[in-house]
């Protein structure tokens, strides 16, 4: 089958059946974070989704929100306040409690006037409703003038179990709603919720349920799928539980150039008795397709002696990467700066991880000096994580893009860089340098991030993105595969990046450095790799670069220019 037959045949899969509803249980995500995702996703017409998560402590005031219904310092607690464009006063979250985000076009006349937000907000609480119901919680209902669900709503003592404050605009919706599981409810003690003094807030738990998040999370998404999308829904988990077992000897301390990483259970749910992974045996023999033949020619002799004249690391050479010789032969290479070692422990990694040294200021200057005196016209410049410095190195990234761009002024300059703890300040000083390529890896599917990366997350990673496309830059990613994910995970995968509006993706075959860290589980095939590139530009993905030994500087140059030429 070719090209254009396999495309056309996925765009009539796409449309042969109502979209069905994604729903993505995302863990514990940081407020800002999620707000990132929804922003991006709530221009993603028509798909519909679910973002199901725990947040970290925050508490999040309405447009018109009442800052006095916020009883105390909420730094003094361990909380953040933030402001948004929605409906209601002043509404808590955190772990222990089931938080959806519903981010849908909503039928309507008025493309979100007040009759159509009503009509939303009743089908939202419907929702919730039906499933306490199902959950054994069956005396729940509706209080006329307070927006949520209440338990005992008739009652002498009605008692808010879930609350709703959303936003409709352009017949789109965000925000959505919070239940209460079994949060700590103090927190709700430092506020007035809702700003309705006279009513109490209660849970699952108060209410005499022994719920999960994940039980909860289950009847959710089915019943939102069944009132949403006639029934289908592509749902996609990051893992419940991790076991140390699970992570590779390297991410637990064991092997050379590796320091012991905190898995802390305050990162990990444990809300389901499953683990995510089976015993892994290594698949030792390499397909032909894997097999690269070394070429130390003249190019890659230069280059080679062109780096350690300026004291430069690549992470050609530090990442093992296959493809070095047919780069470095055709005067590319991407620059490691920051030093040669890392602050994570990433399963999947070969750069070392003993404490790193404090960052060298010449450092920026020495890169754009190499890359002139190799005559680049598009430079690559990556990044170790550098979580011991106050802005993760977010400086040092902007300021060696400064340096490349008054050296060689004709230079197109890629960045790839760390998720810099998702920092909006950090961020910002990477973009304001103005690069024309922002990358960040995801590296692999949702339910496989906390093996493969456990001081990582997916919808930080996702966040990072969204706020690079808002700021007007190109954006990139990478994908691993090989790591025990399968095609729907991928397709997945390919839909969410598509749909908050990457650029650039390119995918290629893990590759297991050592015997200490995470095995190859699978070989993926030249034509599966095809398939995917096919499938991920149908979405609607500028340029998929996709093959076993595709990397994620691999053809760079000819990737952005084929964007800007779209």
């Amino acid at each position: 089958m070719n090209v254009l037959t396999k495309d056309k045949e996925y765009r009539m899969m796409e449309d042969a059946l109502p979209l069905p509803l994604q729903v993505r249980w995302l863990g514990k995500v940081r407020y800002r974070d999620a707000l990132a995702v929804q922003e991006s996703l709530f221009e993603a017409r028509p798909e519909n989704y679910l973002l199901l998560m725990e947040h970290f402590p925050v508490f999040t005031l309405g447009v018109n929100g009442d800052e006095s219904n916020i009883l105390v310092e909420p730094s003094e607690i361990g909380a953040e306040v933030i402001r948004i464009k929605r409906g209601g006063d002043v509404t808590y979250h955190g772990p222990g409690q089931l938080v959806g985000y519903p981010i849908l076009t909503v039928p309507g006349k008025r493309g979100g006037g007040m009759a159509d937000t009503s009509a939303y907000v009743n089908s939202v609480e419907q929702l919730i409703i039906d499933a306490l119901e199902e959950l054994g919680l069956p005396n729940c209902g509706r209080i006329a003038k307070y927006p949520g669900v209440w338990v005992d709503p008739n009652g002498n003592s009605p008692r808010k179990v879930a609350a709703i404050g959303v936003r409709l605009s352009r017949g789109r919706s965000m925000h959505g709603f919070a239940i209460n599981i079994k949060p700590d409810m103090s927190y709700f003690d430092a506020i007035v919720p809702c700003g309705i003094k006279e009513m109490e807030v209660t849970s699952l738990h108060q209410e005499g349920l022994s719920l999960n998040l994940k039980e909860v999370t289950d009847v959710i998404s089915e019943l939102a799928a069944a009132r949403w999308a006639e029934g289908r829904l592509d749902r996609s988990d990051v893992a419940w539980r991790i076991r140390s077992q699970d992570l590779s000897p390297f991410t637990r301390g064991e092997g050379p150039g590796s320091r012991k990483l905190n898995v802390s259970s305050a990162n990990y749910s444990a809300n389901s008795t499953e683990s995510l992974t089976a015993t892994k045996v290594q698949l030792k023999r390499k397909p032909e397709w894997m097999k690269v033949k070394a070429e130390f020619g003249p190019e890659y002799r230069k280059i080679k002696q062109t780096m350690r004249t300026n004291q430069l690391v690549t992470v050609c050479e530090e990442a093992g990467c296959p493809n070095i010789y047919e780069c470095w032969k055709d005067g590319t290479a991407t620059f490691m700066i920051l030093g040669d070692r890392c602050t994570r422990a990433c399963g999947f990694c070969l750069i070392d991880t003993q404490k790193p040294f404090p960052p060298d200021f010449d450092e920026p200057q020495r890169v754009a000096d190499a890359v002139n005196s190799m005559g680049l016209d598009y430079a690559v410049v990556t990044m170790v994580a550098r979580d011991d410095l106050p802005d993760g190195g977010a400086q040092q990234v902007a300021n060696t893009v400064a340096a490349i761009r008054k050296t060689n002024p004709s230079t197109s300059i890629e960045v790839l860089i760390s998720d810099l703890k998702g920092s909006p300040d950090d961020l910002e000083k990477v973009f304001a340098s103005s690069p024309d390529v922002l990358n960040h890896n995801v590296e692999t599917v949702p339910r496989l991030q906390r093996t493969v990366r456990p001081s990582a997350s997916y919808t930080r990673s996702l966040a990072v993105l969204c706020h690079a496309k808002q700021h007007g830059l190109i954006t990139k990613t990478s994908i691993m595969l090989g790591l025990g994910e399968t095609e729907e995970e991928v397709h997945i995968l390919l839909k969410d990046l598509s749909r908050i509006g990457v650029d650039i993706v390119t995918l290629g075959q893990y590759l297991s450095p050592t015997s200490n860290h995470l095995p190859v589980e699978r070989w993926w095939t030249p034509e599966e790799f095809q398939d995917f590139k096919i499938y991920g530009e149908s979405l609607g993905i500028a340029h998929v670069e996709s093959s076993p030994l595709t990397r994620s500087s691999y053809h760079a140059k000819q990737s952005q220019i084929s964007v800007r030429e779209s």
